[in-house]
């Protein structure tokens, strides 16, 4: 056997294997936490005891799960057509590039319009998108969560009620554009510079963008106000508008170091205004 094999046929070999092991692994990868994942081991059992009939010569039963088994793939097929429409949809999107623009330009979208919510409510936040770099080292405390991202569950996140346990923290999207993690405790900011205008809640926003490449964005509780960190610098008082657009130029394709760039411009600006306000204010006590 050994001596019949070619170069040709082992890397058509491995390709093949390659392949096989990739599309598993994307199936699985689509159907985890559905109730497709609950469907397929509900078939692996079947065809255990399928497999365990015809080794028992168990005839009835064999010609039992034989029918049941051909009438139950179109079954499969009625019942879970939009659970499979939508698999579908997500492969191709985590293969095209298009997909991924597309799948990313939503992620914007619902992020953006529930801090233009909550910052209309004077509700505080910190969302959190992982990147490149993995959080879980940089995150303590926090509430497993992996969900579909939606405006409507961001903003629930964040009500600030007695009973609401996930609101004092931050919320961790993933690589895969879903909600991981709530009521992460993230590391504060080790610069000296800051403010006192910054509070806990963006200190915590510049020290993991310090740390790591994530992208933070944060809903001032007392202003009201929309805030970009990113590499350890802070765009503050973004319109919703301004702040979709950062996000995607740096999720859909757009460049992260001219994103870089006018954070840190806004950030001087930011401290020249405070700086200016502060002349004003003492110019006017002395005046007084």
């Amino acid at each position: 056997m050994i001596d019949g094999l070619t170069v040709g046929s082992v890397m058509t070999t491995i390709v093949d294997v390659a392949l096989v092991y990739y599309l598993i692994f994307r199936i699985l990868l689509t159907i985890r936490g559905t109730r497709a994942a609950q469907m397929i081991v509900g078939i692996v059992l079947i065809g255990a005891a399928f497999f365990v009939a015809e080794r028992l010569e168990l005839t009835t039963v064999s010609w039992l799960l034989d029918n049941f088994i051909s009438y139950f793939i179109i079954l499969i097929i009625v019942v879970f057509q939009q659970d499979i429409r939508r698999a579908l949809g997500r492969i191709g999107s985590g293969v095209l590039p298009f997909g991924r623009r597309q799948e990313a330009t939503h992620t914007v979208d619902e992020v953006v319009a529930a801090c233009a919510q909550l910052a209309r409510a004077r509700m505080g936040a910190i969302i959190v998108f992982e990147r490149e770099a993995a959080l879980e080292e940089f995150v303590d405390d926090a509430t497993k969560i992996d969900a579909s991202l939606t405006r409507q569950l961001l903003v629930s996140l964040f009500v600030p009620a007695k009973d609401n346990e996930l609101h004092d923290g931050a919320v961790v999207i993933n690589k895969q554009h879903r909600i991981e993690l709530a009521r992460a405790l993230l590391p504060l900011s080790r610069a000296t510079d800051l403010g006192p205008e910054f509070g806990t809640r963006h200190r915590a926003a510049l020290g993991i963008t310090e740390d790591t490449d994530a992208v933070v964005v944060v809903v001032s509780e007392e202003r009201g106000e929309i805030s970009l960190c990113f590499k350890g610098s802070i765009a503050r008082d973004l319109e919703p508008v301004m702040l979709r657009r950062a996000l995607v130029g740096l999720f859909a394709g757009g460049r992260a170091d001219a994103m870089a760039e006018e954070a840190a411009a806004a950030a001087e600006v930011g401290k020249a205004i405070a700086s200016i306000g502060d002349s004003v204010e003492s110019a006017s006590a002395e005046a007084s």
